[in-house]
């Protein structure tokens, strides 16, 4: 039975650690070509913000009271009226898409130190605080070079981010395999 658990955790750690590579790549890329990245994250987030409203359609259709009904048609209407401007109008969406993009970063540095600090005795924790401190850091520079240089900051400062908890996961998940061995 130990044998079926050492297998699995090194199947499991071997592609956490295909994963986190890939991470850092993408964080590279998106490093290298800011302004496309920028873009590119404003078109997913704008894709997802239409997707959203016809999810929030679909709800209405199963609600059982006219209140109901018209609030999620209300919903439905917002988001996608949002993310059909975002894509209308990319590089204004980017600038908004920055402050999210900042506030998401400080929620996700927030509770990425919270888990390192719940997991605290396991080997390697210290990688996700170091990951915790830079997405933290990373969010208070987008808010300070907001909104003149949104159109490379937001490329640049998610491309470290993504490669930060690339390496992050990459050194969590070598730490396990060491720690089985």
């Amino acid at each position: 039975m130990a044998t079926t658990i050492a297998q699995d955790v090194k199947e499991t750690t071997t592609w956490s650690m295909v994963f986190s590579v890939l991470m850092m790549i993408t964080g590279v890329l998106a490093i290298i070509v800011p302004p496309v990245a920028g873009l590119t994250v404003t078109a997913m987030f704008a894709g997802l913000l239409i997707f959203a409203g016809v999810l929030h359609l679909g709800f209405a259709w199963r609600g059982d009271r006219p209140s109901t009904v018209i609030g999620e048609i209300l919903l439905a209407v917002l988001y996608g009226a949002l993310g059909i401007y975002m894509l209308a109008r990319p590089v204004a969406g980017l600038e908004s898409l920055t402050l999210v993009v900042a506030a998401y970063f400080l929620a996700k540095g927030i509770i990425e130190a919270a888990i390192a600090f719940k997991l605290r005795p396991l080997p390697g924790t210290g990688w996700l605080v170091f990951d915790a401190i830079l997405t933290i850091a990373i969010a208070v520079m987008i808010a300070a070079a907001w909104p003149a240089s949104s159109a490379w900051a937001i490329g640049v400062l998610f491309g470290v981010a993504l490669f930060a908890a690339g390496l992050a996961r990459l050194m969590v998940s070598v730490a396990v395999r060491r720690a089985l061995a």
